[in-house]
């Protein structure tokens, strides 16, 4: 008998049905188009997340707060998620990751005109970066000291610093960064540029604080509805809603 994904789907989705059902807490920054308070659907990668999390009998709530206040909290157990997470190895110490559900590209951001193109870290060299605090931008660029780091609270204080001279740099996710600026401040986006290389892709993870006792419950839970989401069309249709189709698979 040939075994289809939807009779995985099915298996998956009678399997969770023997599990406790939980109200699961995210925690994490704004990062539309990902995570948009604005939103009533809460943003492509929560509509994902929760999706996924529903077939296994689960709900999911989302609390905003200052992303290092977020990952502290998920590294305890206050909070269950975190919704929005980059990998790295320092992470990989405290964290358990699931599947990736999305990539994106990052980017550094540069005023306009500036002739500045990324050429590996060397190419940073003397320049002054604005980063947002707790934010992981890959292990290369945070042991680097070729170039001088400021932190910001978020992505609008950066870019206003930016626009200000008071830096050289900064840095996000492309598709997250243009949906910020043109939400905050439209004009803005007219007044800098995406450099053409990125710095890194990244995929896109939910994970859970390895103190967390149901962590890998939690974790588990997610990634066995991610792959009853994809089976069904979920997931896919979930893309198309938000003009992603070719984004996270």
């Amino acid at each position: 008998m040939k075994i289809t994904a939807w009779m995985v789907a099915a298996c998956l989705v009678s399997l969770a049905a023997v599990g406790q059902a939980m109200t699961i807490t995210a925690a994490g920054d704004p990062y539309p188009p990902f995570g948009d308070p604005k939103n009533p659907d809460g943003g492509l990668g929560l509509e994902i997340i929760r999706a996924a999390y529903k077939t296994q009998g689960h709900d999911v709530t989302m609390e905003y707060v200052p992303w290092a206040r977020a990952e502290t909290g998920v590294k305890n157990g206050t909070y269950d998620i975190l919704p929005f997470t980059w990998r790295t190895d320092a992470r990989l110490k405290v964290l358990l990751y699931s599947t990736p559900y999305a990539t994106g590209n990052v980017r550094f951001i540069k005023r306009k005109g500036d002739p500045f193109e990324f050429n590996g870290l060397g190419s940073l060299s003397g320049k002054r970066i604005g980063v947002v605090l707790g934010y992981g931008y890959g292990d290369a660029f945070a042991a680097s000291g070729a170039f001088e780091r400021d932190n910001g609270k978020d992505l609008m204080t950066n870019i206003k610093k930016l626009l200000r001279n008071r830096l050289d740099l900064t840095l996000e996710d492309e598709i997250v960064a243009r949906s910020i600026i043109g939400a905050e401040d439209p004009a803005a986006l007219n007044a800098i540029e995406f450099v053409k290389a990125p710095l890194s892709v990244n995929p896109l993870y939910v994970t859970a604080g390895l103190q967390n006792p149901k962590a890998k419950e939690i974790i588990g839970a997610f990634n066995q509805g991610l792959e009853v989401i994809r089976a069904n069309g979920t997931l896919d249709r979930i893309y198309r809603k938000y003009g992603m189709e070719k984004t996270g698979h």
